[in-house]
């Protein structure tokens, strides 16, 4: 075998690992950051191990199920889901250019709804950001029972906890794969970026990242630790235990997620707070907590204290976020004028007034239409232009504003579109079930990802900060404009 195509063995604090070597990238597949993940503990250590770890297989994923989405194929997006059974998750894909030397780090956290997803899904494959000079890491974490909820006398954001631990991990042993410790921009999409912009305002994450990219996300996905054990005690109910550490860790795997998908209905649980606004509108019943050391205060107002205004933040959002969930299930055309209130009605105090806002009521305009604009601005667009105002630090506003021809061309730039562009794998979301259709632009895909590397290298970008400007760069556009105040902004807390 010629020396060229041997890869190097890493030396990494808990032992030896070696990965494969292929066009200049070496992979390295399922290296372990801590030790398999004992019930509602926080993350410990990896005992160390001896020989050479060959990563070569990425290991397992923590147990979630995907459903299927019609008209689309969601594996290439979120990964195959997984039912038990081996526990040794918390593990990191990393790829890095073939002899890098202090190469810019970038740390990517998947999304999924805090309930679903993996480190390998096929859209975040890390190859082309290595052949692009940055070393990619991507960490699985504790999602659901064991990562979001809250039981009492077990640490709280275990998830959070994991995603910390993680990233100590880096500090720790990138430098050994050739990556530099001091330039780490962590990003993420959706629950992914949630996570984030909570991490930048956390105590406990104070210099582990110099930049955060957050795709799809924001702080105002959090709730209070007392609204949430409304929904510990009803899993417990529904399981059968006790609503204590000693009754959820007796949950199969199994179990817990067959309680996930009842619990997921829309009147399963209130999970309003006392001004009636429940902050995920559904999508999710699993989001972090705050009032804890993780997250003292409502990152939003951690932000407007000054708390993680040294970190560089590039924060954006699509354009037709909520299409992906209304648009394939055919719920945008079909739902009448009063479920779509109702469903509104569930998280927003002023569903009829917000509602009027994006035109239901008005003639031509579909229920489902005005639905769907809505909480697109009120799950999306809006609390992240609130997060870019209150981040202390330098900020930059994107909009992916490229529109898919899926679903016979109503899909538009929905939840994810940007993720195939961003990690140049528009070839696994390409297709007649793809989310990007039959000939997505690569060269988006070319401009896209050379603005994220770019970020990642030196933190500099082809459009001035965020100031209160309201300056939006758009990326299929190319180029900046002034976005005009949301409906949304008069239906949502300050």
């Amino acid at each position: 075998m010629p020396t060229a195509s041997i890869a190097p063995i890493i030396d990494t604090e808990a032992g030896q690992v070696r990965g494969s070597l292929a066009e200049g990238v070496v992979t390295y597949l399922g290296v372990p950051y801590a030790a398999p993940p004992e019930r509602f503990v926080e993350p410990q250590p990896r005992a160390p191990w001896e020989g050479i770890l060959e990563a070569v297989e990425p290991g397992p994923a923590y147990p979630h199920r995907v459903r299927e989405v019609p008209q689309i194929d969601a594996i290439p997006l979120i990964g195959s889901g997984s039912d038990g059974g081996d526990g040794d998750y918390l593990r990191a894909n990393i790829w890095a250019p073939e002899n890098a030397a202090d190469a810019p780090v970038m740390v990517w956290i998947h999304g999924g709804g805090f309930v679903v997803g993996s480190k390998d899904a096929p859209v975040s494959d890390g190859t082309e950001f290595a052949r692009s000079g940055v070393i990619c890491v991507a960490i699985n974490y504790r999602m659901g029972i064991d990562g979001f909820l809250p039981v009492p006398g077990a640490p709280t954001n275990l998830g959070l906890r994991d995603m910390l631990f993680a990233l100590q991990w880096v500090q720790d042993n990138i430098a050994a794969f050739g990556g530099d410790p001091a330039n780490v921009t962590v990003f993420g999409e959706s629950a992914g970026a949630m996570a984030i912009a909570d991490l930048v305002t956390s105590p406990l994450a104070a210099g582990l990242f110099r930049r955060a990219i957050i795709q799809s996300g924001h702080g105002s996905m959090v709730r209070e630790i007392p609204v949430v054990q409304r929904l510990v005690k009803k899993l417990a109910k529904v399981l059968g235990v006790t609503p204590d550490v000693a009754g959820f860790r007796s949950v199969s795997d199994t179990a817990a997620m067959n309680a996930l998908e009842k619990v997921a209905r829309p009147t399963a649980v209130d999970l309003r707070d006392a001004a009636g606004f429940e902050p995920v509108y559904g999508i999710s019943r699993f989001i972090p907590v705050w009032g804890d050391d993780v997250l003292p205060l409502k990152p939003l107002e951690a932000l407007r204290l000054g708390a993680g205004k040294d970190v560089e933040v590039l924060i954006g959002t699509n354009t037709d976020e909520m299409n992906l969930y209304f648009v394939p299930t055919g719920v945008r055309g079909k739902v009448p004028g009063l479920l779509a209130w109702w469903l509104v009605s569930r998280s927003q105090p002023r569903a009829r007034a917000a509602l009027k806002a994006y035109g239901w009521g008005r003639k031509g305009v579909r229920p489902g239409e005005a639905m769907t604009k809505a909480l697109t601005d009120l799950v999306f667009r809006w609390p992240a232009r609130q997060y870019a105002e209150a981040h202390k630090g330098a900020t930059w506003l994107y909009e992916m504003d490229w529109h898919s021809p899926a679903c016979g061309g109503e899909l538009g730039a929905c939840h994810g579109i940007e993720l195939p562009f961003v990690f140049k794998t528009l070839a696994c979301a390409t297709g007649p079930q793809g989310l990007v259709g039959e000939q997505p632009p690569a060269d988006l895909a070319d401009r896209t990802h050379a603005i994220w590397v770019q970020f990642a290298r030196d933190g500099s970008l082809p459009w001035r900060r965020f100031n209160g400007d309201r300056l939006v760069y758009q990326l299929e556009a190319g180029d900046t404009r002034y976005e005009p105040r949301m409906p949304a902004a008069d239906y949502l807390p300050a």
